[in-house]
């Protein structure tokens, strides 16, 4: 197919050569700017873009011109395709970057926990369930309330990164670190009487006692797991993965000896357990603390203390309480779960076989949330460059690859199911239980990746509000009550809370989804870059 279009005279060609030029150069000088200097318009990107599109379309619109000019599309189309997917290609790349050693990172931090239970489990029965609930508990009160505090700087630092605002990256990493420090002192008083607590609430008082004791000596450990998260995000959003990989593998290195000394040989039990997964966070934190103040890639972003610290930790918790709230909502369902599946017939069985089931799509889960944590590095950054079909295509290159690892997972563990209940057990009843669970657990897998995406990608907008009321409307409007009527009046007992939980995940995938769909990115980089040199032109008056 051919059509022809009127030449445009040389002095249009010229004219479009010159413009190019100057906003070229215009682009250059702007990012030659004194920080704190001079004010950049937040849409300064976006109307470099618009006068290219104009002058072309002026060019090709001017008929003064006697010659035609012949255009083969098809030539052009052939010709732009490969580009594209040179663009496709690149972005995978970086997304890959960013999420592969992510995995090792956050398999490496979590499996501290799981190892002190394993080791907890040779002491006795009585000291690994006071344990267990010990963690569930301490998992709602205090890990997931901080973890998701957190994630506030998935925007705030990963935009100020994309904008070339490097020393606000300090300034509200440092302001983070001194907010989560004083959310931990309340933490760390409920902590302490948690033994009261549980005997309150009717539990055991044989196991309360133990649950308390892990609680307590669980205290020394949510202060350096605060400042981990934080500093995780902190070199996340600047794509510096390799560092927390190599310190956390470190970490779980020395946690394996250490806590077996202090189980065993010292003979401290389960305090051993808790206090060996507080030297290894404080080991972790120690090694990226080092890195961080003075590595060369981190010169421009260092934390430092100043006058600035303060007036960001507003900020830090405009975006940190939904953050939280979005991120607890998530969490909680599956510990409700859990309490709910011990009210069924057959509670030994039924929560045996959930747990079963939690810990391999928990297992799983790292991956997907790797995926998520590249695309809200990837889009954070564009948005806070001004580059909105950047982070249009980052987030869906995202998912396209998550989506492909997450196939494969579940043909994997679907294939499996026959044999997948002996890596937990020999009971029969238990092995064909997890048989049967299997489909259904393939299921929430392929659902659970898609939530966790797009709720990486919601994290490096700053949808965290509007994310929260999904997660709200998903699991405890739909999900949770669905849950207990399958389970309960229909009979359907540890499938029907299953389904009821891929259930909500689903909704909530598919709402954030539908949202990215439909997202107006030159919007939100308009905010992005708003929101920053606004911050920026406030630290500059004060």
């Amino acid at each position: 197919m051919r059509k022809q279009y009127p030449a445009a005279p040389l002095w249009c060609g010229a004219a479009a050569v010159m413009k190019l030029t100057a906003l070229i150069n215009k682009g250059r000088s702007s990012r030659r700017r004194k920080l704190g200097r001079e004010r950049i318009d937040p849409e300064e990107t976006l109307e470099m873009e618009e006068p290219l599109v104009e002058t072309a379309d002026n060019c090709l619109e001017n008929r003064g011109g006697a010659s035609v000019v012949v255009v083969d599309v098809e030539t052009l189309s052939s010709s732009s395709l490969p580009r594209r997917w040179e663009v496709i290609v690149s972005e995978m790349k970086k997304v890959s970057y960013i999420a592969m050693p992510m995995v090792v990172t956050t398999v490496s931090q979590n499996l501290l926990r799981v190892i002190s239970m394993m080791m907890i489990g040779h002491l006795g029965e009585l000291s690994l369930s006071g344990a267990s609930i010990a963690t569930s508990l301490t998992n709602v009160t205090g890990f997931s309330l901080l973890f998701g505090i957190s994630s506030a700087l998935e925007t705030l630092c990963g935009q100020a990164y994309g904008a070339e605002q490097y020393q606000m990256i300090g300034t509200y990493t440092y302001g983070a670190i001194i907010s989560l420090l004083l959310v931990c002192i309340p933490i760390s008083i409920l902590w302490i009487f948690t033994e009261k607590l549980l005997v309150l609430i009717g539990q055991d008082p044989l196991i309360s006692h133990e649950a308390g004791i892990y609680s307590i000596w669980l205290v020394p450990t949510i202060f350096p797991y605060a400042i981990l998260q934080l500093l995780t995000r902190f070199l996340l959003t600047q794509s510096l993965i390799y560092p927390m990989l190599l310190s956390s593998v470190a970490a779980l290195v020395f946690h394996i000896p250490i806590s077996w000394l202090l189980i065993f040989k010292f003979e401290f039990g389960s305090a051993g357990a808790a206090l060996g997964i507080g030297l290894s966070y404080w080991l972790n934190v120690i090694l990226l603390g080092i890195y961080v103040k003075y590595a060369s890639t981190c010169e421009k972003s260092r934390i430092s203390f100043s006058k600035d610290v303060f007036p960001s930790i507003r900020e830090f918790f405009r975006f940190g309480i939904p953050s939280a709230v979005m991120i607890c909502l998530e969490w909680w369902s599956y510990e409700l779960v859990i309490l709910f599946s011990g009210l069924l017939p057959n509670p030994q069985l039924e929560t045996s076989v959930l747990s079963i089931c939690l810990v391999i799509s928990s297992l799983h889960y790292f991956i997907p949330y790797s995926f998520s944590a590249g695309a809200s590095t990837r889009v954070s950054n564009e948005l806070g460059a001004g580059h909105p079909e950047a982070a249009r295509l980052a987030a869906w290159v995202a998912t396209f690859l998550a989506v492909v690892e997450v196939v494969i997972a579940s043909a994997i563990i679907f294939s499996c199911r026959s044999i997948l209940g002996y890596a937990f057990g020999e009971e029969k009843e238990v092995v064909d239980y997890v048989e049967e669970m299997i489909p259904l657990l393939s299921l929430s897998i392929m659902v659970d990746c898609l939530a966790a995406l797009f709720s990486g990608v919601a994290r490096g907008v700053g949808w965290q509000r509007l994310a929260a009321y999904v997660n709200l409307g998903a699991y405890y409007l739909c999900g949770i009550p669905l849950a207990c009527v399958l389970a309960f009046v229909l009979h359907w007992r540890g499938k029907g809370l299953w389904i009821g939980l891929t259930t909500a995940s689903l909704l909530q995938g598919l709402m954030l989804m539908t949202i990215t769909f439909f997202t107006d990115w030159k919007m939100q980089v308009r905010k992005a870059r708003e929101r920053i040199y606004e911050r920026k032109s406030q630290i500059t008056i004060e």
